[in-house]
Parts: structure tokens; sequence; C-alpha cells
């Protein structure tokens, strides 16, 4: 079982190594690839087929217009996760791109690094009680920064 990260170029890397550090953290395998949906649709396809027999979760990351992620979940029964990198030159409106999809067409949007890689791991643990207990580490490691901080501000 991994998680697929499919960037819409090489531009969202750093983006995208945010919610791989997420998964590292929660010791989930995860890969990065890219293909645009917009310049090479037939590579996204190509990238989807390898995956076709494993336990996967995609995340796309793509911004302006976010072609790649309804592109992605048309073409697999997996889970696919939108995170697009935030764009201050659109004020966030592109955003929408992600939002609006077609009838038949549904990734979950994430607009969080940490939060796409936490929700593909939930997925991921509906079926994995190791992971299950990870995750709710995780979640115990953040309610006790919570904790130290109120301590801290008092």
């Amino acid at each position: 079982m991994k998680v697929v990260i499919i960037m819409g170029s090489k531009s969202d890397m750093d983006w995208s190594e945010d919610i791989v550090a997420t998964l590292d953290e929660l010791g989930i395998d995860s890969e990065m690839r890219i293909a645009s949906a917009h310049k090479v649709p037939l590579k996204a396809l190509d990238i989807l087929e390898e995956y076709e027999d494993e336990k996967v979760v995609y995340i796309t990351v793509a911004g302006r217009s976010n072609a790649l992620s309804g592109f992605v979940d048309a073409q697999t029964e997996k889970p696919v996760i939108a995170c697009p990198p935030y764009s201050s030159k659109f004020a966030g409106a592109d955003i929408f791109s992600s939002l609006r999809m077609p009838s038949g067409v549904c990734p979950l949007v994430v607009i969080g690094t940490e939060q796409a890689g936490l929700a593909a791991a939930k997925i991921l643990s509906l079926t994995d009680r190791d992971l299950q207990e990870r995750i709710k580490e995780y979640q115990e490691e953040n309610r006790k920064q919570i904790d130290k901080d109120d301590e801290e501000v008092r």
C-alpha cells in the first residue's frame, strides 16, 4: 500500500515534499510522479496503469486550472485527493477549478499538505490496524503539543 503523488509539473515539488513529510512520519510509502492532464494526458493514463493492481491512494498536486485531479479521478476507482498549491497570484481563486467537478467525478479536495497526507493515511488505515495505531499516536502528539503551548502562554 502506498500513496502516489501526481504533480502537474516540477514546480509543484516543494508542495508535494510537504505531503511526503507527513506520509513519512506515519510510515507510509509514497512515490512522486509528473504528468499534466492538459499537456500529456496519455502520460497520466500510463501512470495510472502502472498502479492498477496495487493498493494506492492518489494525491494530485496541480494549480491554476486543475484538470489533473478530475482527470485522474475519472480514470480510476481508487481514491483521489486533490491538494492544489495555494497561489497568491490569483488570490486563491484558482481553487475553484478543484472544487467544481462534472457529474461522476469526485476527487476529495484538501488544501493543506499535512491534511492531505493524513486523509490518505486514514483511507489506507481502513484495512490496516497498525496504521490506525500510528494515526492515533500522531493525533495524540498534536494534542500534547496544544497542551504544552497552552501552558507556555499562561
